[in-house]
């Protein structure tokens, strides 16, 4: 059997990261103890892949450590990076007692046709993990296979998962940093939450779940206002998910008076520095209005060359260190769910999840977001290579393969 990989050159060796190559070299007859071979199905792509591959090398993410580059010709672990995607499978060779052939699973896999997983001892009927001691271990739920038969989230129709490949990551980023910021009623019961890049999926599902919170409340309080670029402003306005939003350009001419009056958490999804700056500096001028906290939750303006974050604080190295309520928190998803783990049990928080997402399938219909299929490696290829040019669009979500539609979803299924 064949096996083809999605890689892109690493921003050290001094190629083009932008390149897109797929990669043939052959699938493995046999294989080791404890290990599985998984047949992938298909993946999602959005600007959350495009931060993982420009993040790639990064000291503190280290994306390309997750799936190493096969050995081929031009091709190597030190010169290439695998960019993990998360996708739906099905495993056809194991060599582990307690996971089988037969089996669909869901988790943070290669851009591939086939993928050779370690299988760690701790297996249970919902999941299994891939060992992964060279990353911290809050990196956990990066390893954590699914195993869809019980997983209560899961359903088996295609559109149902192309749906979960797009939202599910994203979608508990944003879960669990609205669940950390009710912790704390929202620092003290902040009055106003200002969201950056308002129209990615991070930011508009967290700007949906702070209004579900108002909803869940009785509450009208507490306003959500988007920040996002011009040629964004009718979409992320369609969503109708912000009470304001406003551009990035006249922002700070736009806040002002009765709009700005309260007390404010800003969200930076963008990791722009400049605009953080601006953020900061309007909220010092403005006098009925405090600047509580901000929050580093994305970064959704890397490019692929980015090897590391623009700065540790997200303001920027060479700027004036933020002070009092400017200082930039960073909300890392795994950091948090492992404290809630010590505080919920498992079957809580199961149930907080499937309520959640239950309610996100029923609802994220009626947001505009147009999925795309692609299928086959030429295809995908040529997809990239689009994305590169002229990148994402807000209301575009992608599924790829690189199998043929056919092979992937018969000749009947369509959106």
């Amino acid at each position: 059997m064949e096996n083809l990989i999605l890689c892109h050159p690493r921003a050290s060796s001094s190629q083009d990261p932008n390149q897109a190559i797929i990669v043939k070299c052959e699938v493995p007859q046999t294989i080791p103890n404890n290990h599985v071979l998984l047949e992938v199905d298909r993946f999602g792509f959005s600007t959350n892949n495009m931060t993982y591959q420009a993040l790639g090398e990064a000291s503190h993410f280290r994306y390309f450590e997750f799936h190493h580059a096969p050995d081929a010709e031009g091709v190597s672990s030190t010169t290439h990076g695998v960019t993990p995607v998360w996708g739906f499978g099905t495993i056809i060779k194991s060599t582990h007692p307690k996971v089988h052939p037969g089996e669909r699973v869901y988790g943070y896999f290669a851009p591939a046709r086939y993928l050779l997983l370690a299988v760690s001892s701790n297996v249970n009927k919902y999941a299994f993990f891939v060992p992964r001691p060279h990353l911290p271990p809050d990196r956990r739920p990066y390893n954590q296979i699914t195993r869809c038969a019980e997983d209560p989230l899961y359903d088996p129709s295609p559109t149902a998962e192309d749906l979960t490949m797009l939202y599910r990551p994203l979608f508990w980023t944003s879960f669990w940093c609205e669940d950390w910021l009710n912790s704390s009623n929202y620092k003290g019961g902040s009055t106003h939450i200002l969201i950056s890049s308002a129209s990615s999926k991070t930011a508009f599902c967290l700007a949906y779940l702070i209004r579900r919170r108002n909803s869940l409340q009785g509450s009208s309080t507490r306003r959500v206002i988007g920040l996002t670029s011009k040629k964004n402003i009718a979409f992320t306005k369609r969503l109708a998910l912000y009470d304001d939003v406003f551009d990035y350009e006249s922002f700070d001419t736009s806040l002002v008076g009765d709009l700005a009056r309260g007390r404010w958490i800003y969200v930076d999804v963008t990791g722009n520095d400049a605009l953080n700056a601006r953020v900061r500096d309007h909220f010092r001028a403005c006098g009925d209005s405090e600047l509580v906290t901000c929050i580093a939750l994305g970064l959704t303006n890397v490019s692929a060359s980015t090897t590391e974050p623009s700065s540790a604080t997200g303001w920027g190295s060479d700027s004036e260190a933020p002070q009092g309520g400017d200082k930039m928190e960073h909300f890392f998803m795994p950091e948090w769910l492992s404290i809630r783990k010590q505080q919920l049990s498992v079957s809580a928080i199961t149930q907080m999840q499937k309520e959640a997402w239950t309610r996100l399938m029923s609802d994220c219909g009626t947001w505009g977001v147009s999925l795309r299929r692609v299928c086959g490696p030429d295809q995908v290829k040529a997809a990239y290579e689009e994305i590169v040019k002229r990148g994402l669009a807000p209301e575009e979500a992608f599924v790829w393969s690189l199998w043929g539609e056919t092979r992937v979803y018969g000749s009947t299924a369509k959106l």
